[in-house]
């Protein structure tokens, strides 16, 4: 039987904040219980008739398809709305094409640039609004992450999360508040120039000391990743930021990902996982045809057998679809 936090119902979620440790944790649960639903051949209909506008400022392969999937399997459905499709911030305000989308649909899913934007449609559009990714968060990304770290070590408290790369991005800003949240240690392992807000690893410490976590920032990613149970990288030059390909490669080449990363951690032997978010730039191809290619995490890593990018790729479907479940589906029909 699905269980899920009624007090979630008609809920927005901007930022990983935005739930309780409790509330995160429960949505985790609540997407493994539907991955078995599904894996189990079952397509419900807690979603029926539930009408989802997908908001892409930005390109996307697995937030776009895993947020229409989602809702299509518990019988609802989504419309993509580029900025080619609709006025947003352009001809019309974002307060305005708000309270036109929510008087037509039942949640929005917006994925884009400005954290300001995905609040503006949360405040006036007057129906849920998720966050798909923004340029200071991804929480619905994390919840994905943390869902795959669970799979695989059976908990999440009490484990070790290195990051290394680029440690003031949208994936590093949310996994730093998921895992304090969810009681897992984490490194960011970054240089200085590429650190996080002060501000927001202040909120991090604060999450992790209430769970029995801690929260750690370090220049040196030999050091850093001791003892890690997950490695996790991302890009090193994100959607918009181009112009800035030469100084973070030169700067983050010392984070690589690669073999000799991956024996400093000392558990390559004993149950250490690779997490990426994708795309990755793994190999000669993808780095030579991406106009913002950088070699982040070398082939040999990312398509070891401890390489669970795949897996944590789908689980963004699975994260997705309870987020949808515990927002909109109709609990007193359940």
């Amino acid at each position: 039987m699905l269980k899920w936090n009624p007090e979630l119902y008609g809920r927005s979620l901007l930022r990983l904040a935005d739930l309780t440790d409790e509330e995160m944790l429960n949505l985790i649960e609540l997407a493994v219980a539907l991955k078995a639903r599904r894996c189990a051949g079952v397509r419900g209909d807690l979603l029926k008739r539930r009408q989802v506008a997908l908001i892409f400022e930005k390109s996307s392969t697995r937030t776009r398809n895993a947020a229409s999937v989602a809702i299509r399997d518990e019988g609802g459905s989504a419309e993509y709305l580029t900025k080619n499709d609709i006025h947003l911030g352009a001809k019309e305000s974002v307060k305005d094409t708000a309270r036109v989308l929510g008087r037509m649909f039942d949640g929005i899913l917006f994925r884009g640039f400005a954290q300001k934007t995905v609040e503006t449609l949360a405040k006036y559009s007057g129906v849920p609004v998720w966050n798909g990714l923004t340029d200071d968060y991804h929480p619905t990304q994390i919840l994905a992450d943390l869902m795959t770290i669970q799979e695989n070590f059976g908990r999440l408290k009490g484990l070790r999360v290195a990051y290394v790369g680029d440690g003031r991005n949208n994936v590093a800003n949310s996994l730093m508040l998921g895992c304090a949240k969810a009681g897992v240690h984490y490194v960011n392992c970054t240089p200085s120039e590429l650190m996080p807000d002060p501000l927001l690893v202040n909120e991090a410490c604060a999450s992790a000391a209430r769970n029995g976590a801690t929260v750690t920032i370090c220049n040196d990613p030999t050091k850093g990743v001791a003892g890690a149970n997950v490695l996790y990288t991302d890009v090193w030059v994100s959607m918009g930021e181009e112009s800035q390909k030469e100084t973070r490669m030169r700067l983050l080449q010392p984070y690589q990902v690669n073999a000799n990363l991956v024996k400093a951690t000392g558990n390559a032997e004993s149950g250490l996982i690779f997490l990426h978010c994708l795309p990755a730039f793994h190999d000669h191809e993808t780095v030579v045809t991406a106009e913002c290619g950088a070699l982040e995490v070398t082939d040999e890593v990312f398509e070891a057998p401890f390489s669970k990018v795949f897996e944590e790729a789908e689980n963004r479907m699975h994260t997705i679809k309870a987020l949808y479940v515990s927002t909109l589906a109709d609990h007193s029909a359940m």
